[in-house]
C-alpha cells in the first residue's frame, strides 16, 4: 500500500469512528429510554415516559411558592432588532413569583434594538416585573463577555440563559429550577430546544431534524449513560455558584458552553437533561447564516478541545470510557475536516495505477449512524414522524455540503485562541410567516461558496477519472460529494440574488403568533 493509500484508509477508519459513535448513542439511548429523570419528590408522572418535577402553586403567590428560590434570567442580545420585544415579552410572562425573579437583557447592540428593548422593559416593569436592560462600556469577550459582566448584578441562586430567539413556555422555570432543591451538586439543567419555524422551508426542516437527532437522542443517551454532556448555550438553568467555582464564563473559546459544562464536570458538579421540557426557538432561514453558526460551533470545539483534552485524560474522576467519548464528542467537528481531506486525496489515489482497493465499505456502514439516530428521534417526538423524514437528504447533503467552511473553521480552532462571535441573524419567523429577504441582517453569500463550488467541480473531475481508470467503487461517494458542495453553493447563491423587499419594520407590539397564544395559555 502507497503512503497516500495509507493516509486515506486512515482518514476512512477516522471517520467511521464518528459515525459509529452515533450507533453507540442511539444503543444508549434505547438501553436508557425508560428511566425517568430523578426529579424532587413528590413528582407526578406525565405523559412521555418522563417524570417533571410539580407544578408547584397557580403562578404568581400561594404558600407551596414559599420554597423557591431566587432567579435570575439573562438574556444576552446583540442588533436583535425583529426579535428583542418578543423576547421581552416572553421572559416576563414566565410563571414564577415576582419577588423571586430578574430579568437581566444584556444589551451589547448598536442599533435600534437598545431603544426597542428598554421601552419594552419600561412597559413591563409598570407591571411589577423586575427587568432592566443592561449596556456594558464595551463588547469584549462577546457573548461570554456579556454573561460574565452581568453575574455580579445577578441577584438569583440561579441563572436560566435565553438567546434572544427563544420563547420559553411560562412555566419554564417551574419545570427546571425544583431539580436544583434536592440535589446540592446538581450545576446546570439543560432543557430541549423545539422550533417556531421549522415548516418555513425544506432548509428549516432539515435543521430541525438534525437538531432533533441531538436533543432527543444523543444528550438524553449521554445524559443518561454517565457521560459528559454539554450546555447548548441557552434554554438552559445555572446554579449561580457552580458557574463561579468553575471560573466563570470564559472567552478564549467560541463556545463558551461548551467549555464552562465541561469544566463544571470535571469539577465533580453534575448536569441533567430534561428531554420533555421544551423551548421554542427560531432555526435560521438562510444558508449563509447556518454555514455562519455552525462555523462558529466548530472553532469553538476545537478550541475546546485544545483547552481541555489534557484535563480530560488527567481526571481521576472519569473512566476510561467516559474519557473517550468525551475526546470523541468534543472533536466531532473534525469530520468536516476529514472529509475534505478524504475528497481531495481521492483524485492522486485513483492515478496510482497500483494502489489497493480503498477502505470504503466500512465507512458507508458507518454512515448509517446518523440516520438511524433521527429517524428515532422523530418516532419518539412526533406522530407523523414518517413524513418528518423526508427531509432528511437535504440534511444529508448540507451536513456533507457545509464541510469545506466547517474545516476551515476548525483550522482556527486548533491554530488560535477566541475569535469574533459572528451572531446568528434572527428575523421573527413563525411557522409559516414572517420575511428574512428585507431585513439589513440579511447575509450575502461569502468567500466560502468559492470553495464549495471549487469542491463540487473536483467531485466531478474525480469521478470522470474513476471511470476512466475503472475504480467505480469510488463513484457513489464522488456522486454524494459533487451533489452535497453543489447544493450548499445552488442554495446560498440563489438566495444571495432574491431581491430585497422595502417592507417597513412591523413592530412586535403588534402580537405575534406566539405570543398571542402564550397569553391564551396563561389564561
Amino acid at each position: 500500500m502507497t503512503l497516500l493509500a495509507l493516509v486515506h484508509a486512515l482518514v476512512a477508519l477516522w471517520l467511521a469512528i464518528y459515525g459509529l459513535n452515533s450507533f453507540v448513542l442511539a444503543f444508549l439511548y434505547l438501553r436508557h429510554r425508560r428511566e425517568v429523570a430523578p426529579t424532587p419528590s413528590p413528582s407526578p408522572r406525565v405523559g412521555g415516559g418522563e417524570s417533571f418535577p410539580p407544578r408547584i402553586g397557580g403562578g404568581r403567590g400561594g404558600a407551596e411558592q414559599a420554597v423557591l428560590p431566587t432567579v435570575t434570567v439573562q438574556v444576552p442580545v446583540y442588533n436583535e432588532l425583529h426579535v428583542v420585544e418578543r423576547v421581552i415579552d416572553s421572559m416576563a410572562v414566565l410563571d414564577y413569583p415576582r419577588d423571586r425573579l430578574q430579568i437581566q437583557i444584556l444589551d451589547d447592540s448598536t442599533d435600534e434594538t437598545t431603544h426597542l428593548a428598554r421601552a419594552r422593559a419600561a412597559l413591563h416593569r409598570e407591571q411589577g416585573v423586575d427587568i432592566a436592560v443592561l449596556r456594558r462600556p464595551d463588547r469584549s469577550g462577546f457573548k461570554a463577555g456579556a454573561l460574565a459582566w452581568g453575574l455580579p448584578h445577578a441577584r438569583g441562586e440561579y441563572v436560566a440563559i435565553f438567546d434572544a430567539d427563544f420563547c420559553p413556555h411560562p412555566d419554564f422555570l417551574l419545570q427546571t429550577v425544583p431539580h436544583f432543591l434536592a440535589r446540592p451538586r446538581l450545576g446546570m439543567v439543560q432543557t430541549r430546544w423545539s422550533y417556531l419555524n421549522a415548516d418555513y422551508s425544506p432548509l428549516t426542516r432539515a435543521q430541525a431534524l438534525a437538531l432533533d437527532g441531538h436533543f432527543a437522542v444523543e444528550q438524553a443517551g449521554r445524559n443518561r449513560s454517565g457521560l459528559l454532556m454539554n450546555f447548548n448555550g441557552t434554554a438552559g438553568v445555572w446554579r449561580h455558584r457552580c458557574i463561579e467555582e468553575c471560573g466563570g464564563w470564559q472567552a478564549d473559546t467560541l463556545s463558551e458552553d461548551l467549555d464552562l459544562s465541561y469544566r463544571a464536570q470535571l469539577a465533580g458538579w453534575e448536569c441533567l437533561y430534561l428531554p420533555t421540557t421544551d423551548a421554542p426557538a427560531e432555526v435560521p432561514p438562510q444558508i449563509a447564516a447556518f454555514k455562519r453558526q455552525q462555523s462558529r460551533w466548530a472553532q469553538g470545539s476545537a478550541q475546546t478541545l485544545r483547552k481541555l483534552a489534557g484535563p480530560i485524560l488527567r481526571s481521576q474522576r472519569l473512566r476510561w470510557w467516559q474519557k473517550v467519548m468525551a475526546l470523541v464528542h468534543l472533536s466531532s467537528y473534525l469530520a468536516h475536516a476529514l472529509m475534505v481531506l478524504l475528497l481531495l486525496a481521492s483524485v492522486p489515489l485513483l492515478l496510482v495505477p497500483d494502489s489497493t482497493q480503498l477502505p470504503l465499505s466500512g465507512l458507508g456502514l458507518m454512515c448509517l449512524g446518523p440516520p438511524l439516530v433521527y429517524a428515532i428521534s422523530q418516532k419518539q417526538l412526533y406522530p407523523d414522524w414518517r413524513r418528518r423524514l423526508w427531509a432528511f437528504p437535504l440534511l444529508a447533503l448540507i451536513g456533507i455540503g457545509i464541510a469545506w467552511c466547517n474545516a476551515q473553521a476548525v483550522w482556527r480552532g486548533l491554530t488560535r485562541w477566541g475569535g469574533t462571535f459572528a451572531r446568528t441573524p434572527k428575523f421573527r419567523l413563525e411557522g409559516r410567516t414572517g420575511h428574512w429577504t428585507d431585513s439589513g441582517y440579511r447575509l450575502q453569500a461569502d468567500a466560502s461558496t468559492v470553495g464549495e463550488v471549487v469542491l463540487a467541480l473536483y467531485a466531478l473531475t474525480a469521478i470522470i477519472v474513476a471511470l476512466v481508470t475503472g475504480r467505480y467503487e469510488m463513484i457513489p461517494f464522488l456522486l454524494l460529494y459533487a451533489a452535497a458542495f453543489g447544493t450548499v453553493a445552488g442554495i446560498g447563491l440563489a438566495q444571495a440574488l432574491v431581491p430585497h423587499r422595502n417592507r417597513p419594520l412591523q413592530s412586535t407590539l403588534t402580537k405575534s403568533r406566539f405570543w398571542t397564544q402564550m397569553n391564551a395559555d396563561k389564561r
